[in-house]
């Protein structure tokens, strides 16, 4: 059985880790080597297109970091979880929930929705 709670903590970790190599090692863990990522806002193929993306988001807002809000949940190969992007210790002025798909258990397709944006985010 699949620990959904740790696919959700650790897929939060990746766009937390501030470590270039840290950071793509955790991707070749946890994700497939054909892995997807899309949002509204942006799109990431492979291990080099998703650490792309991490490393733009963690440079835009260097003093944000991730969460997890409330619990994980899915079923079958899909997971399902809510996080929150803001300063440490203050609440998320951004905040999303994502679906995943898994392979194997790794993150293999991630769809990504926006729940608040502020306006200039």
């Amino acid at each position: 059985m699949t620990d959904l709670t740790a696919i959700a903590d650790g897929y939060i970790a990746l766009w937390n880790e501030r470590d270039g190599a840290q950071r793509r090692a955790r991707l070749a863990r946890q994700w497939t080597a054909d892995a997807s990522y899309v949002d509204p806002l942006m799109h990431g193929d492979g291990v080099d297109g998703i650490d792309a993306l991490v490393n733009g988001v963690q440079q835009r807002f260097p003093e944000f970091r991730f969460r997890r809000l409330g619990a994980a949940d899915g079923h079958g190969n899909y997971v399902r979880f809510s996080w929150g992007f803001g300063p440490d210790n203050a609440d998320c002025p951004i905040q999303g929930t994502d679906f995943v798909e898994l392979a194997d258990g790794r993150i293999r397709r991630v769809t990504g929705f926006l729940d608040k944006v502020p306006e200039g985010a």
